[in-house]
């Protein structure tokens, strides 16, 4: 096992050095000037020269490169043109809201997907299964910002029954910082009005967020229960007259739930990138809505801190979930 691990870490760490290398080289050859954005419409060359010097963009690319790995190393990201602040704490302050969203997120399909999978397993071409695989394919064909839209303009809109966007209401407090999620942090302050109010801020972009990863944890379980169910231990339980529901939960969907965990882990890498669409669609303060903001500004430093951030994030998900597909199936260790 300790091979295995030191294998994956290893693999880890060579995705995340080409992350850094493809990141700067794309932020690096994208057009715009960011210093001259920077400084202004009637700022002087000489002004944009001090502003190039100041944040490094005078030298040659490769020592450019060089500042920034060291600075990555060492926990420095830059700073940002436009806010001027280093990005690290820029970062800090939004990638909670951006985590809490997309744990909301991947629970609901979670949840949503290992049931309705199995259901629609256990009634196969009946139809429940029908309704099932229905909402699975439209879950995979409908585009996620035009779900997001579409929930927008239904709930809050014309139906007015949930906010439009944001994550609190504006003359709302947030809570104190204990864990940088206001559903979790209000619950520990004991304050359940904050914690309703941030949980109904949170609906309408998780479900727009959830429901592709949803269609596909559907579509993957329902598969592998259909699988199991055929297998002839699944026969011999029912044949010995084990409960149909003893069955399909103790022993069906506990062998069919490896391959699911894994696309699992897959989604949840996915919608970390999923957020920059929908946090612009809801004015959710995430770090999508900041890479956005930086992009029209075309501040690279930001660009390559939110990309880093969440590039590590889909690696360390998954080697996190290759660690448990070991745990539970050797044969992937020895493989591996």
């Amino acid at each position: 096992m300790l091979r295995f691990i030191l294998k994956r870490s290893a693999f880890m760490l060579l995705m995340l050095a080409g992350l850094l290398a493809i990141t700067f080289t794309i932020s690096h050859v994208a057009p715009g000037d960011p210093a001259r954005l920077a400084a202004g419409p009637n700022a002087t060359e000489a002004m944009v020269q001090t502003i190039r010097s100041e944040y490094g963009m005078d030298q040659p690319v490769l020592v450019q490169f060089g500042h920034y790995l060291g600075g990555v190393l060492h926990g420095d990201l830059g700073r940002s043109i436009t806010t001027t602040r280093p990005v690290f704490q820029d970062l800090l302050r939004y990638f909670p809201a951006t985590l809490e969203l997309v744990s909301f997120a991947i629970l609901l399909s979670i949840v949503g997907g290992v049931t309705l999978g199995t259901i629609a397993a256990a009634t196969q071409n009946r139809w429940p299964d029908h309704l099932i695989r229905l909402l699975s394919t439209s879950g995979v064909a409908f585009p996620m910002f035009s779900l997001g839209l579409l929930l927008k303009y239904m709930f809050a809109q014309h139906m007015e029954w949930l906010p439009l966007g944001g994550r609190l209401d504006m003359l709302a407090i947030p809570p104190d910082t204990i864990t940088g999620f206001y559903t979790i942090d209000s619950l520990l302050r004991g304050d359940f009005e904050t914690f309703v109010s941030a949980l109904s801020y949170m609906i309408l972009p998780a479900l727009a967020l959830a429901f592709p990863a949803l269609a596909s944890i559907i579509r993957v379980n329902r598969a592998e229960m259909l699988e199991v169910l055929r297998q002839d231990y699944i026969v011999a339980a029912r044949a010995h007259g084990v409960a149909p529901w003893r069955v399909i939960a103790k022993y069906a969907l506990r062998n069919a739930m490896l391959p699911t965990l894994a696309m699992i882990g897959l989604r949840f890498g996915w919608m970390l990138g999923g957020t920059v669409l929908i946090e612009s669609v809801f004015d959710w303060p995430g770090i999508g809505l900041y890479a956005v903001q930086a992009t029209m500004n075309s501040d690279f430093q930001p660009i390559m801190g939110v990309t880093l951030v969440l590039g590590a994030s889909f690696m360390l998900i998954n080697f996190v979930i290759d660690i448990i597909y070991g745990m539970l199936d050797p044969r992937v260790r020895h493989q591996g």
